[in-house]
């Protein structure tokens, strides 16, 4: 089952994570979405990782 968020403003990022079996996968509200991981530890970083990347000012990797 998938879930489509559709950000309120271009420049906010959301990040939730969501599991699904035994993978949790980070998403965002900006349409991102990291892989699936099975450590909930590692998709909350990759979520972190896009928060940053996501600032501005900032450039993306």
């Amino acid at each position: 089952m998938s879930e489509h968020v559709t950000a309120p403003h271009p420049a906010e990022h959301t990040t939730t994570t969501t599991e699904r079996g035994s993978f949790c996968t980070a998403r965002c509200s900006c349409g991102w979405y990291g892989p699936a991981r099975r450590a909930r530890s590692l998709a909350r970083e990759d979520a972190e990782q896009h928060e940053r990347a996501a600032l501005p000012g900032q450039r993306r990797p």
